[in-house]
C-alpha cells in the first residue's frame, strides 16, 4: 500500500470520494481504495501499473485543480487579503476564472506565468512515479510551491479588478441618479459610433460639436472631470433623452457598454448598416406628412 498522509482530515476524505468515484471503473472490490479513520488515503500497488497509474494521475491532478485550486483561492483572499465575504470571494474567483477560460483578454497579459497544467501534471508525475508513501502538504509546500505563489499573484490581479469595477459600478449609479432628476431636451436622437462618432436629433439632423458643448451641463464636468467624457457621455446625460438609437458594429467596446449600463433600457442597439434604412424609413415620412 502507498500513503498518502494530510494534515486535515477532510482533506483525506475528500481524496478518497473523488478517486473512488473516478476510478470506479478499475476498481475489483469495494476495498481497493481504503480511507482509514486517520489523516490517510491508501492506495494498493495495482493502481500503479500502466492504464491504471495513468488514470491514478489523473484523478489526482484533478483534485489538485477542482478541488484545492479553490480552497487556495479562498484561504489567500482570507489570510493575505482579508477578503472573508464569501460573495465577495466568488466574484474575485470569478474573475480570475473568465481569464483562465479566454474570456477577459485584457488582463491575460498579467496573468501570464508557468503554465499550469505541465507544472501540476510534472509535480504529480515525479511524486506518483517514485511510487511512495508521502505527506500531501509537504507535497503542495515543496513540488507545487511556485504554483502556489502563481495563485497568490492571480488574486492581487483580481482583487485590483474587483475594486476597479466596483468603482465603476458607483460611477454609473451615479451618472443613473443624476439622469434621472433630469428633464428630456429631446424625446430621442441617434448616435452613431463608428471611426467617428456622429449625433443625430429626433429630426435627424446633425449635431454639430459646438452645439453639444452648448447642451452639457457643467456640474458634471466639475463633479466627474476624469470620468465623464465630455464627447460622448456629458453631452448624452445633459441632454437625457427618451431613447437613444445607437448604431455600431462592436457593441462589446468600453464606450457602447458604459453608455448601455447608464441608460439601460432607454437604448436601442442597431448596427451601422441599419442607419441608411432609419434614415430612408424617417425621411419617407417626413415627405408623406408634407404632402
Amino acid at each position: 500500500m502507498i500513503e498518502i498522509i494530510f494534515q486535515k482530515k477532510q482533506d483525506a476524505w475528500n481524496l478518497y470520494q473523488h478517486l473512488i468515484t473516478r476510478l470506479a471503473s478499475w476498481q475489483e472490490t469495494n476495498s481497493i481504495l481504503l480511507y482509514e479513520d486517520r489523516n490517510r488515503v491508501l492506495i494498493p500497488q495495482q493502481y500503479y501499473k500502466d492504464e491504471m497509474l495513468n488514470e491514478l494521475k489523473k484523478s489526482f491532478y484533478d483534485f489538485i485543480v477542482k478541488a484545492k485550486r479553490d480552497e487556495w483561492f479562498r484561504s489567500i483572499l482570507a489570510d493575505s487579503y482579508l477578503f472573508t465575504d464569501v460573495e465577495e470571494q466568488d466574484h474575485i474567483m470569478d474573475i480570475i476564472y473568465s481569464v483562465l477560460e479566454g474570456n477577459r483578454k485584457e488582463l491575460a497579459p498579467f496573468m501570464e506565468g508557468v503554465e499550469e497544467n505541465s507544472l501540476i501534471e510534472c509535480a504529480v508525475n515525479e511524486i506518483l512515479n517514485e511510487r511512495v508513501s508521502f505527506s500531501f502538504d509537504s507535497f503542495v509546500m515543496f513540488r507545487l510551491k511556485v504554483y502556489v505563489e502563481q495563485l497568490s499573484q492571480w488574486v492581487e490581479i483580481a482583487i485590483d479588478e474587483y475594486k476597479m469595477e466596483q468603482e465603476y459600478q458607483v460611477f454609473i449609479q451615479t451618472l443613473r441618479d443624476f439622469l434621472a432628476g433630469r428633464k428630456p431636451l429631446l424625446t430621442h436622437l441617434y448616435l452613431v459610433i463608428d471611426e467617428n462618432m456622429v449625433f443625430y436629433n429626433q429630426h435627424f439632423i446633425e449635431m454639430k460639436r459646438s452645439e453639444l458643448f452648448k447642451a452639457i451641463d457643467r456640474k458634471l464636468l466639475v463633479n466627474h472631470p476624469v470620468y465623464v467624457d465630455s464627447g460622448t457621455i456629458a453631452p448624452l446625460l445633459s441632454i437625457a433623452p427618451h431613447t437613444i438609437y445607437l448604431y455600431t458594429d462592436d457593441p462589446q467596446q468600453p464606450l457602447v457598454r458604459t453608455i448601455i449600463n447608464i441608460f439601460e433600457e432607454r437604448v436601442k442597439i442597431s448596427t451601422i448598416s441599419a442607419l441608411e434604412d432609419e434614415k430612408i424609413n424617417f425621411f419617407s415620412k417626413e415627405n408623406e406628412n408634407i404632402r
